[in-house]
């Protein structure tokens, strides 16, 4: 576990623009019952994280269209809400950072750590919203 002074910051980065923190099993399930479109950022300590998946995820908001709400867990931090977000991932194996576009529910694109590590944010944001565009 990260202390709460190392990745307040890290969290801020995505709360600033709108995202819900999930902290607990129950608000990870009660956010995926939702209907509509929910895109989940697998938030993270790593340089992956600040140097292209936070960044990527804000400016893929500038989209039109957009999910219907924005939510993130914190991996090395709130351990049982990250784990069971990466259980509605499945088959994806679980990785940090990682971002999962749901809709009513069900995993429609996935963005893990191999598609966000060593890519610039516009390509991540780029990504993001074609699924957007095909999915919101």
């Amino acid at each position: 576990m990260y202390p709460a002074e190392l990745v307040k910051p890290m969290r801020e980065d995505l709360t600033n623009v709108g995202f819900e923190e999930l902290h607990t099993v129950e608000a990870v399930d009660a956010a995926l019952a939702k209907k509509g479109t929910t895109l989940v950022v697998v938030n993270s300590v790593c340089g992956c994280a600040a140097a292209n998946a936070r960044p990527g995820a804000r400016m893929s908001l500038q989209n039109a269209k957009r999910p219907d709400h924005l939510v993130t867990v914190f991996a090395g931090v709130d351990k049982e809400a990250t784990d069971k977000a990466r259980a509605y991932m499945v088959p994806f194996p679980p990785s940090s950072p990682s971002m999962a576009l749901f809709k009513d529910g069900e995993l429609v694109h996935m963005l893990e750590r191999h598609h966000i590590e060593g890519r610039p944010a516009d390509m991540i944001a780029d990504n993001l919203v074609d699924a957007y565009n095909e999915h919101c």
